[in-house]
């Protein structure tokens, strides 16, 4: 039976993180599908997308310094709209912003795979507009033009013939800024590296990429207190501020390799999740050692984390909240046998088997 043409788009390639995990798990699926987008920095996203057929826009030949990719901002919605995928069947994007706006033809189906709403258009454009370093007489300036692309966003957002959430955390997003109904496909993940642990290293963890919005300050605050021991790792912005409160129980451990981090989820009494992320991989990937997750109660992980069973809440984004839940930990009285199983049930092969049969069903109409 013929196949399908497929190709895949992303918004850009500077960083390696979940976004680019499902666009890796795309291309897995299509490892002849060419990948569309904006510009990249092969040094930035890893080896993975060395030998891909990398298609871009006329913004890779523009000059703007490392990491400041935002300069473009006003030109990535008409770049994405460039892109020509007339001779394909069926587009999969992997979208935070701008590539569920692409233009297909009549013939082709566009499936979106939406991380979330842009935060900084729609949840965050206060916050985002108050934290920027520029001069306040040119703040007005910024608000007026996210305006016009919060306008371009919804327009965009109405384009894709299929919506796929991450979450129902995202799914509920989806519908209230865009309007449109989406169909939950969690994200795939890397699993098959991480061993069970026995939560034998006397120490709580946390750890990712180090902003602000994380609320790691939320936990180092919390174990001054209780002047118990917690390990942090990671790098980001964020971190001297961690290290300047942050008591003599609390050890920074910098950016760590996968191995490293197995051992160090597998050694942990519990992972700390003090956070509201869209989906949360950190807190499956302690599940799949089999330690149990401390996590606020917000956001993707009230869908992840069965209470009582792989981890528990807190209910107050208050430094107490997280200590009381600490002061109240069991870790004895969960199996790390049925976390670790629950974990797995995130796999990756779920997310190719989902995404497949999705296609399947579109493929089925057109032949």
């Amino acid at each position: 039976m013929k196949k399908p043409r497929v190709a895949i788009v992303h918004d850009f390639l500077m960083q390696h993180g979940g976004a680019e995990n499902v666009t890796l798990a795309f291309l897995e699926m299509f490892p002849e599908a060419p990948l569309y987008t904006l510009f990249y920095d092969l040094q930035r996203v890893g080896k993975e997308f060395q030998g891909r057929e990398i298609r871009t826009s006329f913004l890779q030949k523009m000059p703007f310094p490392r990491g400041k990719y935002q300069w473009v901002l006003p030109l990535m919605g008409l770049a994405t709209e460039t892109f020509d995928f007339s001779s394909f069947d069926v587009v999969l994007s992997s979208s935070n912003v701008h590539s569920k706006g692409i233009i297909v033809p009549e013939h082709t189906t566009h499936i979106a795979y939406c991380h979330t709403p842009a935060r900084y258009l729609w949840t965050e454009s206060a916050s985002y507009v108050k934290n920027l370093r520029y001069p306040s007489f040119v703040k007005p300036a910024i608000i007026a033009h996210l305006s016009k692309l919060r306008i371009w966003d919804y327009l965009a957002a109405q384009r894709p013939d299929i919506f796929l959430a991450n979450s129902q955390f995202v799914q509920k997003r989806i519908k209230k800024y865009y309007g449109r109904e989406s169909t939950v496909v969690y994200p795939p993940l890397s699993l098959e590296n991480f061993c069970l642990g026995k939560g034998d290293g006397s120490y709580f963890l946390i750890g990712g990429r180090m902003v602000a919005y994380k609320k790691f300050d939320l936990a180092i605050r919390a174990f001054n207190r209780l002047r118990t021991k917690l390990k942090v790792f990671g790098e980001g912005p964020f971190l001297p501020v961690l290290q300047k409160i942050a008591g003599p129980n609390i050890e920074f451990l910098g950016k760590v390799s996968g191995e490293e981090k197995n051992k160090l989820f597998g050694g942990a009494r519990a992972f700390l999740f003090p956070q509201v992320e869209d989906f949360g991989i950190t807190a499956i990937e302690a599940m799949a050692t089999g330690r149990p997750v401390i996590a606020y109660r917000a956001g993707g992980v009230k869908e992840t984390i069965l209470e009582g069973i792989t981890g528990e809440f807190f209910d107050y984004d208050e430094w107490e909240a997280l200590a009381d839940a600490v002061v109240r930990f069991d870790e004895h009285k969960y199996n790390p046998e049925t976390i670790r199983a629950h974990a797995l049930s995130f796999r990756k092969e779920r997310f190719h088997d989902e995404i497949q049969k999705i296609i399947d069903e579109i493929w089925k109409t057109k032949i």
